[in-house]
């Protein structure tokens, strides 16, 4: 649990800092903490405590690739952190998701 709310924490005080490096640096913690959940549910699945461990870990992989994508887009255009708010930025996507 501790590794899989690490991720969006990680995320968002990257986010808060409003420096690109600061939250570039943030966002590679947060891949390291996926790292650290991709493991824990193989490790569940492979002592059986979990029976859904190919559809976490496609998640799991599904997260990487969209982190990957943020950090680098971010790398490109180092300008775009500036003004950027994770909080409004999700409530307008679960806003949209909800119509």
């Amino acid at each position: 649990r501790r590794a899989a709310v690490s991720i969006p924490s990680n995320i968002d005080e990257g986010a808060s800092r409003g420096f690109h490096k600061e939250f570039v640096q943030f966002l590679h913690i947060a891949l390291g903490s996926l790292s650290e959940l991709e493991t824990q549910i193989l490790i569940a699945g492979n002592l059986q405590y979990l029976s859904n461990v190919e559809q976490l870990t496609n998640e799991t992989e599904m997260l990487r690739k969209l982190l990957n994508g943020l950090i680098y887009s971010l790398k490109k255009r180092p300008d775009k952190i500036q003004g950027f708010n994770l909080k409004k930025a999700v409530s307008r996507k679960a806003a949209k998701d909800a119509k």
